[in-house]
Formats: C-alpha cells, sequence, structure tokens
C-alpha cells in the first residue's frame, strides 16, 4: 500500500491517496480535482470512495468534480452532514468571501472499522476541531490521518463554529496518543510527525 500526499485548493490542504496496483482511496479532496484526476490516471487506478476527515470548506473544494468524474460515494459524519452544501456551516462564505459547496455525501461514517475491498482501516471520532471531525487509523500500515486534529507541532484550530478545545484535548490525548509511538500522523496541513514526536514535543499538548 502506498501514500500520495497532494497540497490542494485555497489552503494548500493535505489530500492523500492511499493506493496499491488497481485501486485507492481518496482523503478530503481540497480543490484542484485536476491535478487528483492526473495523479489516478498516471497511476492506473481506480478510487473506490471519497472520504472526508471533516466539512470545512478548504477540504471539500474538489469533491464534486472527483464524484461526477469517478461515480463514487462520499463519506462523511453525521454531524455534519449538512455542512457540504451549507457555505455558511462549511464556512466558505466566512473565509472566501464566495460559496465552496458540494451535494450532501452519500455514506456517514460510524465509528469502528471500515473496509473497501483490500483496504482495512478503522474510524475514529476526534471531534474538537469540528464536531464530526473524524481520524482513519491503519493498523497494519502503522499510520493515522488525523485531519486538522493533530499537526507537525501543532493542533487544530477551536475558534471556528462547533470547535471546542476541551473536546479536541481529549481526542488527542485518549484517541490519538493511545496508538503506538511509532505510527505516523499524516494532518490535514503541514509535513508528517509521529505520535511519539508529538508526545514529547508538542507545544499544545504533550504527554505527561
Amino acid at each position: 500500500m502506498h501514500i500520495k500526499s497532494l497540497s490542494l485548493g485555497p489552503l494548500g490542504t493535505n489530500c492523500y491517496i492511499i493506493y496499491n496496483d488497481t485501486e485507492a482511496l481518496v482523503i478530503d479532496p481540497g480543490g484542484d480535482a485536476e491535478q487528483v484526476i492526473h495523479f489516478l490516471t498516471e497511476t492506473k487506478v481506480k478510487p473506490l470512495a471519497i472520504l472526508l476527515t471533516h466539512a470545512h470548506f478548504d477540504h471539500i473544494g474538489g469533491v464534486e468534480e472527483l464524484r461526477n468524474h469517478y461515480n463514487v460515494n462520499v463519506y462523511v459524519h453525521q454531524m455534519e452532514a449538512d455542512w457540504l452544501d451549507n457555505p455558511h456551516l462549511n464556512g466558505s462564505t466566512l473565509f472566501m468571501g464566495g460559496e465552496i459547496v458540494t451535494s450532501k455525501a452519500e455514506k456517514h461514517f460510524e465509528h469502528g472499522p471500515l473496509q473497501f475491498n483490500n483496504f482495512s482501516f478503522e474510524v475514529i471520532h476526534t471531534p474538537g476541531h469540528s464536531p464530526g471531525s473524524v481520524s482513519f487509523v491503519f493498523q497494519d500500515q502503522k499510520f493515522a490521518v488525523s485531519g486538522d486534529v493533530l499537526f507537525y507541532g501543532g493542533i487544530g484550530r477551536t475558534d471556528l463554529p462547533g470547535g471546542d478545545i476541551k473536546q479536541l484535548e481529549q481526542s488527542i490525548k485518549h484517541s490519538l496518543y493511545s496508538l503506538p509511538e511509532t505510527f505516523k500522523i499524516y494532518p490535514g496541513h503541514g509535513p508528517e510527525t509521529t505520535i511519539g514526536q508529538e508526545k514529547r514535543q508538542n507545544p499544545f499538548f504533550p504527554s505527561n
């Protein structure tokens, strides 16, 4: 299994493509859908689904084009089911001065294991940055995609509607920090990190 990171959209959101020889999962296509299509075409893999760690505008800008191009389902947490087509909820009117919207998701995440053909991972609810934030934990491959919950030396902001600093702390300390220290973390923005590094050096929520 391989992972490709693309910096997409107005805020350089990390879109992750998890893929093998024939198939892929697309996580958080924040814009510039043509870049994702180009990579998938060049790699000769077919996407099975679009997975959203949360529904803020900078993570959804490429959803509609990709969904229509490949005829695949979009997954988001139930708590943010209404955000995709609501520019006030997803924040695009506040930050962009315009609307970034997409059709509602076909599927909603449930906490626990999820499988698409040969891709197996766990969905964990990690609220705080937003009410429906989730992280994807790939146990066998020893990495997690954390969205805007945990960053390299940082954490997701909590001053947006639905943000909650106490929830974010609980999500990081009790869900993500419970993973082995060797686990890689692929965040929604910025470079990758590891659980061990953040537990020791994260200035917001060190493990102590």
